[in-house]
């Protein structure tokens, strides 16, 4: 097992390798650039300075050498697009903790209602609550974030009275701008969470059905097992990974951050500094979200794999037969 993971951590760095160099070479032939001189009116003298402070006048080896050799400092550079030129990784340090809070709740929302109603989908199939589950299920996959967002706001964005439209609540932050806990965050976590609860109770009423289909339970009840000890031990078991599977690989979505939730309720979160870095050619900062968006899921696909040995010993004895 050790080696194993060290084989896919080796795996993973390569990975990151590869994703730094399409980045670096995608955005750094992009027509124009961060000071394109016919959008910013940059006189050529003040045009070389910016790309010489930046060292974009370097060729393109050297610069992404020093990038790779900046992001395993954790030196991004300088942001080109934020105000003040602050560097990449203060402004990345101070946005995500606000995306990882939202995310934070909405995924302790969406997987623990999405397990407990597929669960329930699945031990009462084709009931009345099977079937209002499964509808609901469905339309919080199908309906865009935005649109319940919009929806939200509409019928819950309002403060002392109802229908007032300039009293609607547009975002959760205090009125120094600060983000924070509690019922502030209500509104952005339950916009968040349906949809990927919505696919966690899917999934779970499909992966606990076919497990409580299976013949040894038959056995299991025979031995006088409870029906507590029989999900706990055989189905749960069973149903994990085909859950893993699909579950696990939500998560970086959740602590990365989504434009139109944070466009929405106005959350200076790391996903709408992303957009905008894009749009306003901020290179330092787009390359350094988009890889820490690659490690995020590259560190998701290595738990999974490792967490499949832990709940079902098949997969480790497979491994070890083939190495």
């Amino acid at each position: 097992m050790t080696r194993y993971i060290l084989g896919r951590t080796a795996a993973l760095i390569f990975v990151m390798l590869a994703a730094s160099a399409i980045v670096f070479v995608l955005m750094n032939n992009i027509p124009g650039g961060p000071f394109s001189l016919g959008e910013r009116g940059y006189s050529p003298d003040a045009l070389a300075n910016l790309e010489r402070k930046y060292g974009l006048d370097k060729p393109l080896l050297e610069r992404y050498v020093n990038f790779v050799v900046g992001a395993v400092q954790f030196d991004f550079g300088y942001s080109t697009a934020v105000a003040g030129s602050p560097p990449v990784i203060d402004v990345i340090l101070r946005t995500w903790p606000v995306t990882l809070q939202v995310g934070a709740y909405t995924i302790v929302l969406a997987f623990g209602l999405g397990l407990v109603m597929g669960t329930f989908a699945a031990y009462h199939r084709n009931s009345p609550l099977d079937n209002f589950i499964t509808f609901t299920a469905t339309l919080g996959i199908v309906l865009p974030n935005f649109i319940i967002a919009t929806f939200l706001l509409f019928i819950f964005g309002f403060q002392n009275g109802w229908g007032d439209p300039n009293k609607i609540i547009i975002g959760p932050l205090t009125p120094g701008g600060t983000p924070v806990l509690g019922w502030d965050y209500f509104l952005p976590v339950i916009t968040y969470a349906l949809a990927p609860m919505a696919l966690v109770a899917r999934y779970t009423r499909a992966a606990v059905s076919e497990a409580l289909g299976a013949d040894y339970l038959r056995t299991a009840r025979a031995k006088g097992l409870t029906d507590r000890t029989i999900m706990v031990r055989h189905v749960f078991r069973n149903a994990m990974i085909p859950l893993l599977t699909v579950l696990l690989p939500q998560i970086p979505n959740l602590l990365t951050g989504s434009l139109f939730i944070e466009v929405v309720y106005g959350i200076p979160g790391l996903g709408k500094f992303f957009v905008t870095s894009i749009l306003n050619r901020d290179y330092p900062m787009t390359m350094a979200l988009i890889l820490l968006i690659a490690f995020f899921w590259g560190l998701t696909y290595l738990i999974t794999d490792i967490l499949y040995m832990v709940v079902d010993p098949r997969v480790r004895l497979t491994s070890s037969r083939a190495r």
